[in-house]
């Protein structure tokens, strides 16, 4: 899923190995979930208590100690280097500094060596996700800053769907510059345009919620984030405020006024008071020792300053209280809790209520005739069971999962989903030679990582196959902070028209397919409200994936806009892999003339070779099985990895 952290000490620990150490956490999802990406954003901030002369003897007059940092969230651990990416970000002496980078946090940060590196700080925040639509360069990995007002680091998870309003806005009425495609760089700037609008020099909590308000009011989508703040509070001034430690304002964290996106925080006693933490997921506060869990509320904010309590703020009344549910059947940790909800008692269920499915589709003939129940590793491995117990058929293990490989939807091209699927799993022999099969997945999106496990099971040796899927179909778009897939590309769409579900058996090679039904689904996580949680009333669930009803008003326009923005900042992707096809000598007839002529995108975001007479991409001519470009005099060059110019960067090595 996609993630948020945020850590305020009050011991003096340097806050980076632990911000370092959570990323981790929400990266694992089951024993091959490395990277987690929602994903997710995270934020720390730390008190540190220092006498008046360490302060003047360590740091210059005015100098700020302040820290970011980020990671990749990739689903099941492998993360893809043109999607995933993993930065930090530091501050010392008033200077914020940043390391960025596409791939898994131990490669960004190089198994943790690179965080000694970072200033020591008490307040930063990172940030961990798959990039949503728009965002796969450098320069679009968040967190973001702007030096004005006051200098604020964002990060943010979640999707804004109204991007190209706020932009106009942000041009033609506030004034600023927006330098990347992403809705998140959008979102900063309303939020420090509203904050400008104070034009005072200090600010304090009214100031930052009467300018959360106002950016709530323009903004219309699913988001959690996390802010830094680093102006000073407007009550503290002077050496007495340094000779304390506290250097900046603070973090904040706010959630959507619908509750689409997960927001946690839990508290940890120290030797010098309390440390506070925020999480999209519980996991990350458990396993860093946080207990007392609280909900962000739909619509509310936090504010956590060093030395201080948090302070709550309800920014715009709740509207809904709508958790995207394909964070409980697909993206979240099974160890976690999610707004009161344990994810692994909500998949036990969601299996009794699809085993119950399966006993009402098929006939008593057939069930009996089932001999084995294979789960799809890995989140359907906590379902499988209780299908099998409402069956009364035997459940085995029957894939290998190589835990080193990322998640298949989110491959750019479909030949690299099909290779990336065999490469995922194997199937042994044994469990099914000879053998009628259920298959129990977690979703069909695609339908290209079904479609290989069917075939590797019927070359296993199995005699029949059923394949059963603990959620819905999956027929829209994800547009709250996921980027699954164009309407096109999901199986279950077909062109506005829902196929039917013998096609989609047809299409996989399965003898038969069966669905979770939605009201199942949304049951399931319902009843999974663990004991202890702050479970306030009726809840619903954003499930706008299984049948397009989304719980903000979405324009018409809105998914067609999507399409042709999908396929622009895909269209660098797929040059890229024509050229490299041409370089190793299999390119295709398409690869060639892409290579040849560049990349254009029709009008519903499909990517075909460009004509020969507007290609921008040169000229190609093979050199002993190698690759020769002539750049085209004025061509515009997109550089692979861009860096915030304001910031001082850490670079890749």
């Amino acid at each position: 899923m996609c993630g948020i952290l945020a850590l305020i000490q009050a011991s003096d620990t340097n806050v980076a190995y632990e911000l370092h150490e959570a990323m981790y956490f929400l990266q694992v999802i089951q024993p091959t979930m490395l990277l987690h990406l929602e994903l997710g954003v995270s934020g720390i901030t730390r008190h540190i208590s220092r006498a008046l002369n360490d302060y003047t003897r360590l740091f210059p007059s005015g100098a700020r100690r302040v820290w970011l940092s980020a990671g990749t969230n990739s689903d099941h651990g492998m993360a893809l280097p043109d999607t995933d990416r993993t930065w930090t970000q530091c501050a010392s002496g008033g200077k914020i500094y940043q390391c960025k980078g596409n791939g898994l946090a131990a490669k960004v940060f190089n198994d943790g060596s690179r965080v000694a590196d970072l200033p020591a700080g008490y307040m930063g925040i990172g940030h961990l996700r798959y990039p949503t639509i728009c965002t796969s360069a450098n320069a679009e990995a968040q967190p973001f800053y702007v030096n004005s007002p006051y200098g604020i680091c964002f990060a943010h998870n979640g999707n804004l769907i109204n991007a190209t309003e706020l932009k106009h806005f942000l041009d033609f009425e506030a004034h600023r510059h927006i330098n990347t495609q992403s809705d998140s760089e959008l979102m900063l700037n309303i939020f420090a345009n509203e904050l400008n609008e104070t034009g005072k020099a200090r600010v304090n909590d009214k100031d930052i919620v009467d300018a959360l308000q106002r950016m709530y009011k323009r903004c219309v989508g699913g988001w959690a984030c996390t802010a830094m703040l680093a102006g000073e509070p407007e009550h503290c001034r002077g050496w007495s405020h340094y000779a304390k430690g506290i250097l900046g304002y603070g973090l904040i964290g706010f959630r959507d006024s619908f509750g689409i996106r997960p927001l946690i925080m839990g508290s940890r006693p120290s030797g010098s008071g309390m440390d506070y933490m925020l999480a999209s997921e519980s996991v990350a506060l458990k396993q860093l020792g946080f207990g007392s869990f609280v909900d962000i509320l739909p619509g509310q904010a936090v504010i956590i300053r060093k030395g201080a309590s948090p302070v709550f703020h309800q920014v715009q009344d709740q509207k809904r209280y709508a958790l995207d549910i394909f964070e409980l059947c697909y993206f979240a940790r099974p160890d976690s809790i999610m707004d009161g909800i344990s994810v692994a008692k909500s998949r036990e269920i969601m299996g009794t209520r699809l085993g119950n499915k399966i006993k009402s589709t098929l006939t008593a003939e057939e069930i009996s005739a089932i001999d084995v129940i294979i789960p799809v590793p890995e989140t359907s491995t906590i379902s499988a069971p209780f299908v099998a117990a409402v069956l009364k058929r035997k459940l085995v293990q029957g894939f290998v999962k190589n835990r080193y490989v990322f998640r298949t939807f989110i491959m750019p091209g479909q030949q690299a989903r099909v290779k990336g699927v065999k490469r995922k799993l194997s199937a042994m022999e044994e469990p099914f030679a000879d053998k009628n099969v259920l298959l129990i997945d977690d979703s069909i999106v695609r339908g290209t990582t079904s479609r290989e496990i069917v075939a590797m099971a019927k070359e296993a040796g199995a005699k029949k196959v059923y394949f059963a899927s603990c959620s819905p179909p999956v027929t829209h778009a994800h547009i709250y902070g996921i980027d699954l897939a164009s309407p096109s590309e999901l199986i279950a769409h077909d062109r506005g028209h829902n196929r039917a579900v013998d096609q989609i058996a047809k299409h996989i090679g399965a003898d038969r397919v069966i669905f979770q039904d939605l009201e199942d689904l949304k049951a399931a996580c319902s009843e999974s409200v663990v004991s202890k949680s702050t479970y306030r009333g009726q809840r619903d669930f954003e499930v706008g994936v299984f049948c397009g009803s989304y719980v903000t008003p979405v324009d018409k326009g809105y998914f067609q806009h999507l399409d042709a923005v999908r396929g622009e900042t895909q269209k660098m992707k797929v040059l890229e892999k024509a050229r490299e096809a041409v370089a190793n000598g299999f390119a295709d007839q398409k690869q060639l003339e892409i290579a040849t002529n560049g990349v254009k995108v029709t009008e519903d975001g499909q990517l075909i070779p460009a004509s020969t007479d507007k290609a921008k991409g040169g000229t190609y001519t093979l050199v002993n099985g190698g690759e020769k470009r002539r750049k085209q005099s004025g061509e515009e060059r997109t550089p692979k990895d861009q860096m915030d110019i304001s910031l001082h960067n850490m670079a890749n090595d």
